[in-house]
């Protein structure tokens, strides 16, 4: 799964058109024509074939225009594809956020989840230097989830990356599977009832007797090498755990220093 990156388009125009400072109209005057319809079009598109087939002839043909009426709108696909993700972002907590925190960083995790698995591109893109609207919104969101309760702000800002990263890394590694089962025809299950007597055979019991043992445990538990639900479930209880440690040892520090 090879990453693009975002800003790879002039950086100044980019903002301009994130925060709407212009908004560029076509000399002709297309009729339903808009920076929100290109995205969205573009959006869609990435949704169905992934970024590496969106260009922005493929876009114009969708909309039904030449690819230079697009041009006067967005001017390249480093921009649109920056646009795309801060859309994409600026939806994500609508409804808010539960209470307590842990409650927070959850719906936090299964946002970020949620917004992955309906668009898969968007792991393929390095957001590293977006600094548009819905990113802001976002991020300002999730730190609500730990503001108060103790953290200090550098440790708040660790904390929603922590998270964050969490479901990042968890959801790569479901959308491979999900893509190796489309690509192959074949469900992990299916595969291992073809293959696994054939691997069984060189990593038995007797070489690898813990291996075999958890391995076997887990595949009858889940009928698969890799549940991908549980296994989010899980990691991101611990990690969950871990910031419970971190807010419980603030609160001790502030008990002491009352004391």
């Amino acid at each position: 799964m090879s990453t693009q990156y975002s800003k790879s388009g002039d950086p100044a125009r980019s903002l301009a058109l994130l925060w709407r400072t212009t908004e560029p109209t076509s000399r002709r005057r297309t009729p339903d024509l808009s920076v929100d319809r290109i995205v969205a079009v573009a959006s869609e598109m990435a949704d169905a074939d992934g970024i590496g087939a969106l260009s922005m002839r493929r876009v114009a043909e969708r909309l039904g225009v030449g690819t230079m009426s697009l041009y006067t709108y967005v001017p390249g696909k480093g921009e649109l594809v920056d646009l795309m993700l801060d859309a994409a972002y600026a939806g994500l907590y609508r409804d808010g956020l539960p209470e307590p925190w842990r409650e927070a960083l959850r719906a936090v995790a299964h946002a970020n989840r949620r917004l992955y698995l309906d668009h898969p591109w968007m792991l393929q893109v390095s957001s590293a230097r977006l600094l548009g609207p819905g990113l802001m919104a976002k991020y300002e969101m999730e730190l609500s989830a730990v503001d108060g309760v103790g953290l200090s702000d550098v440790e708040m800002d660790s904390t929603v990356n922590l998270v964050t990263g969490y479901v990042e890394g968890a959801v790569r590694r479901a959308v491979e599977v999900a893509e190796l089962e489309r690509s192959s025809g074949l469900t992990d299950g299916q595969w291992w009832a073809v293959h696994g007597p054939l691997l069984g055979t060189f990593a038995n019991e007797e070489r690898f007797p813990v291996a075999s043992r958890v391995g076997s445990a887990a595949g009858q538990e889940h009928q698969a090498v890799y549940e991908p639900e549980h296994e989010f479930a899980f990691g991101l209880e611990r990690v969950l755990d871990g910031v419970q440690a971190l807010v419980d040892s603030r609160a001790g520090e502030d008990d002491v220093t009352r004391g």
